[in-house]
């Protein structure tokens, strides 16, 4: 089963404020990828372990109807106060048993939530509902962020970050061992289907202000275990973290923009025609 994680209400907030979504271009790709695959219309899209729901308005104007799906009704209430779009609609549920009907679904993404999930369960449970020629894509991307900004020594700056990333090692939950691309290599090898891609080292590049990037950093659960065990040294490795990243930039204040690039990688698969 899914590891319960994310699940309080001040957490989920700083999911919607904070966590990233995969760039307009991504999300193109992976809509290329279905439409050589399947083609036209595209009916339905399931987004699993959508957490706030970032990702998932992502693929609302491009589909009939969009289910985003997550084992925890505080990140549900948090998307659901987001919703705008009409044909969006959010389910409670385990990512390993999904309500829709064998054949059903166009397109299934998790988008930085595949590696919590009971994995060979959830590939088993994504086939059942995938159509014939329907796709899955699953997306991550990596803590190891790099900043730049303008007439600053972005090599100053990501080691200062290099040694943020290091200080929450030791709290880096073992169900995902060293390194989550693994997991999803590992992923990859494992689906039978003939058709599928792997692509690594996509950088995306995000402007927003320094005081953005380090609440992300802080939404990530190995922060947030440090921060149940320890407060206050939790607390004073991001004070400290973000002084020295402002000295380094020669700014007085944590809203100045930096830009703050991000390595995805994510593999796609297409259900063949079965018999």
């Amino acid at each position: 089963m899914a590891y319960r994680l994310f699940e309080g209400k001040k957490h989920a907030s700083s999911y919607w404020k904070y966590r990233i979504s995969p760039s307009d271009r991504l999300i193109q790709q992976v809509l290329d990828f279905l439409e050589k695959r399947k083609g036209r219309p595209f009916e339905l899209a399931v987004d699993v372990g959508c957490g706030s729901g970032q990702g998932t308005v992502l693929l609302a104007k491009h589909f009939d109807s969009v289910v985003g799906t997550d084992v925890s009704p505080a990140q549900l209430e948090v998307a659901l106060q987001h919703a705008k779009e009409p044909n969006i609609t959010y389910r409670q549920c385990v990512a390993e048993e999904l309500p829709f009907a064998d054949s059903s679904v166009d397109l299934l993404t998790t988008m930085s939530a595949f590696h919590w999930f009971d994995r060979p369960r959830f590939l088993q449970e994504a086939h059942r509902v995938l159509k014939p020629h329907g796709c899955m894509a699953l997306l991550n991307y990596t803590i190891n962020m790099e900043l730049s900004y303008p007439d600053c020594c972005s090599h100053a700056l990501n080691q200062i970050c290099k040694e943020f990333y290091a200080a929450l090692q030791p709290y880096h939950s073992p169900h995902l061992s060293p390194s989550s691309i693994e997991l999803y290599r590992e992923a990859y090898e494992s689906i039978p289907y003939p058709d599928k891609e792997w692509h690594e080292c996509v950088w995306v590049k995000r402007p927003m202000p320094l005081s953005s990037y380090m609440g992300l950093v802080e939404s990530f659960s190995s922060y947030q275990a440090l921060l149940r065990e320890d407060p206050q040294k939790a607390t004073s490795l991001s004070q400290n973290i973000c002084q020295r990243l402002m000295s380094v930039m020669k700014v007085s204040s944590a809203e100045t923009e930096v830009v703050v690039a991000v390595k995805y990688f994510y593999l796609q698969a297409c259900k063949p025609q079965e018999a």
